[in-house]
């Protein structure tokens, strides 16, 4: 099944101590570009949040943003630094004594100075929480996956119908071009039954220049290979997947087609087709860049 580039998920995950919100958006992009927006305190799992999502992601611009939310009361704690609160007593006593002052040292005034108390936070279960972060991410890139096929089932109607036209305009080409032909060798006939009057016509000369004529408006192979890249989008698109960048070429070749008719063909009927058939092609185009 083919998937669309566009896409979004979410997800959240909670437990008694934490929890974990992901949200996923994408759009069309050439490449794969992740970019990965978290807290802090989640930083060091970023390379391995980007290797799991390579697992569900090949194209597209995708922006994911990761919440974290911790519900325990003992995530910090309260660190004395006994060694330098006595440095900090001595040096005071030693300036009461020296300069002849009253020692009004008290426990506040030695907990006001620089590091005596410091706030330190608790060591964490990286590997515990990062079961909880895998969890979300996981939830989320499903997610995002099922609404990235869910549209790209449409975009592959849309482009089947859009084809179906194409193979029609074909057909209609394939049908005119004989006629062409005939009714040039009619014309010039006329023309030149009008210019000789009663001369008799040499019709080795006339069959001559309708043979030139037809080989210079033939669009056979055109035809014939329009209508085998027609066929080749069709299986691309029942194929599984990552089929983008695929049938972008096939466009591609679709269209060099369609301008080797216009460029070889002046009939007005064939010419507006062709015109048609270009607007078809194009119009897949635009869709396909949808396409993961």
């Amino acid at each position: 099944m083919i998937k669309s580039m566009t896409g979004f998920g979410r997800s959240e995950i909670s437990n008694e101590e934490r929890k974990i919100t992901v949200e996923m958006k994408s759009v069309n992009h050439r490449y794969c570009d992740i970019s990965i927006k978290l807290p802090k305190k989640l930083s060091l799992y970023e390379v391995s949040i980007r290797n799991l999502l390579k697992n569900y992601i090949s194209r597209g611009k995708v922006d994911v943003f990761i919440t974290y939310e911790d519900y325990t009361e003992n995530t910090v704690c309260v660190k004395y630094n006994r060694s330098l609160a006595g440095e900090y007593y001595e040096y005071l006593k030693s300036m009461s004594e020296e300069f002849g002052i009253e020692n009004d040292i008290r426990t506040t005034t030695l907990a006001r100075f620089p590091e005596v108390f410091t706030l330190e936070e608790q060591t964490i279960d990286e590997e515990k929480l990062w079961e909880l972060v895998e969890k979300a991410v996981k939830a989320a890139a499903e997610a995002f996956v099922e609404t990235r096929i869910i549209e790209g089932e449409r975009l592959k109607k849309d482009i089947k119908e859009k084809l179906a036209k194409m193979s029609s305009v074909v057909d209609f080409i394939e049908e005119r071009s004989p006629q062409i032909v005939t009714e040039y060798r009619n014309k010039l006939l006329a023309k030149v039954n009008e210019l000789l009057q009663d001369t008799n016509v040499d019709e080795s000369i006339l069959v001559t220049e309708v043979i030139v004529y037809a080989d210079k408006i033939c669009v056979d192979e055109e035809t014939v290979r329009l209508k085998s890249h027609i066929e080749n989008m069709i299986s691309t698109l029942d194929e599984s997947e990552n089929v983008g960048r695929k049938l972008d070429f096939i466009a591609q070749e679709m269209n060099r087609e369609a301008n080797t008719i216009l460029s070889k063909v002046s009939d007005i009927e064939i010419t507006n087709k062709a015109i048609d058939l270009k607007t078809e092609i194009e119009k897949v185009r635009e869709q396909i860049q949808n396409i993961e």
